[in-house]
């Protein structure tokens, strides 16, 4: 029983010396030199916070590309950031986008888990090829977002029918896998 007591009292005695010195009163404490990385991130190129998943062309493929952003971006600011489309790094990397001349788009909301996005009308003989990807790219970007689950297209406020993929026309809700074959393994 002493040797328990001797041990216990020893063990008090060390952790006793161990601990962090008080001080009468706060003191003023300078922060360490940094940039310091965030944890899992090498690269330059992963400053924010935020991901932003965004779908692009290469190839006639469907890519998706993680920015990182300081602040999360509402539905309406990713889809903007979508229609601008790929950066000029992204674009040295080949990528490209169906949206411009392609689908116009004017204004956004989210009504539950479903955005709805709609199109105005456009001139006849505007159509191009690659509305597909164009569309595709919409809802694939948008349903990458934890809070949307599919995307609907409205013109005056009817829903729009869409090409998917498979090259039928769907008045939605369109989800990514409505544009799955158009994927790449990129």
């Amino acid at each position: 029983m002493n040797a328990r007591l001797a041990l216990a009292a020893l063990l008090a005695l060390l952790l006793a010396g161990c601990g962090v010195p008080t001080d009468d009163r706060p003191r003023a404490v300078e922060a360490p030199y940094g940039p310091f990385p965030t944890p899992g991130t090498a690269s330059s190129d992963s400053a924010g916070r935020f991901t932003e998943a965004l779908y692009f062309v290469r190839d006639d493929r469907l890519v998706l590309v993680h920015r990182r952003l300081d602040m999360s971006p509402t539905v309406a600011q990713h889809l903007e950031h979508l229609l601008a489309g790929p950066n000029e790094a992204e674009r040295a990397e080949g990528l490209a986008t169906a949206l411009f001349g392609a689908v116009t788009v004017a204004g956004i909301r989210l009504t539950g888990t479903r955005a709805q996005v709609d199109v105005p009308s456009v001139a006849e003989g505007a159509g191009r090829s690659d509305e597909v990807f164009a569309f595709g790219q919409i809802v694939s970007t948008l349903t990458a977002r934890p809070e949307v689950d599919a995307v609907s297209f409205l013109r005056d406020g009817a829903p729009l029918e869409v090409p998917r993929a498979d090259g039928s026309l769907s008045a939605g809700p369109l989800t990514a896998a409505d544009y799955a074959d158009l994927s790449g393994s990129d």
